[in-house]
């Protein structure tokens, strides 16, 4: 049974401004390129009643929907990190996944019709909600957004099973970085330097590793000169090198 949680509030005047305006979407938007190589900005996709709320902001550990709750809307991650997770039978948590700015959150929902999982701010976090029926509608009237948002689930599927596979804790744990890396650079932030939102043994959970050897790793990393760590702060020293250790995971 669904328990009450932090579903999609809505924001106040003034809580943070946005990166975009009236007719340009954020620089992190999910679906910007989409609706731009269609000829829509904002103020088509408002005349067509798709409206995009700003979100937030939730802190640390609020919940932006949880298992079983309703399906009503997909969620762009404008800031910060949201973690989702399952609660197994025996009352263990599974991370899912951790989603960051310009990342999708709730595809995961659309069979079911309830969100099959829990959503969680690992630290301050801003999104952007879009009205599922809505977006499904002008979907089939802009052929690239659909493909995008295919992309999009396509995309989940494939990170999901990475770590399914038979591989090292060396080997994981340089796929989980060099897969941050490019994420953020994709979205026009650093790919060497960035923060560990996530906790140690929330890393070691989605890598389905012991905590202990998520921390033996990175020290390993360190003492071998690929990476440097202070507390969640991350440098990578040697990129190429840590791009072929993960090369076994990622297979790219």
């Amino acid at each position: 049974m669904s328990q009450p949680g932090v579903v999609f509030p809505r924001t106040g005047p003034g809580i943070m401004s946005d990166d975009g305006d009236a007719l340009t979407f954020c620089s992190t938007c999910a679906f910007s390129q989409a609706c731009l190589s269609e000829g829509m900005d904002k103020s088509a996709l408002m005349d067509l009643h798709v409206l995009v709320e700003h979100v937030g902001p939730l802190h640390p550990g609020e919940h932006v929907f949880r298992e079983g709750d309703p399906f009503t809307a997909i969620a762009a991650v404008r800031a910060g990190t949201v973690k989702t997770y399952q609660i197994d039978r025996n009352g263990h948590e599974q991370v899912l996944g951790f989603h960051l700015p310009g990342e999708v959150i709730g595809l995961n929902a659309i069979h079911g019709d309830r969100y099959p999982c829990n959503a969680v701010a690992l630290d301050t976090v801003m999104l952007c909600r879009f009205s599922f029926p809505k977006i499904a509608t002008l979907a089939q009237r802009l052929p690239n957004l659909q493909q995008h948002l295919f992309r999009l689930m396509s995309r989940d599927i494939g990170v999901a099973s990475l770590f399914a596979r038979d591989n090292s804790a060396d080997e994981r744990m340089a796929a989980f970085l060099i897969g941050l890396s490019r994420r953020l650079a994709a979205r026009g932030f650093s790919p060497r330097r960035f923060q560990l939102t996530m906790s140690r043994t929330d890393i070691a959970n989605y890598l389905r590793q012991a905590p202990e050897t998520v921390s033996r790793v990175l020290r390993r990393f360190e003492k071998d000169g690929l990476l440097h760590i202070k507390q969640r702060d991350v440098e990578i020293l040697d990129l190429p090198r840590l791009e072929e250790l993960a090369l076994a995971v990622l297979r790219d």
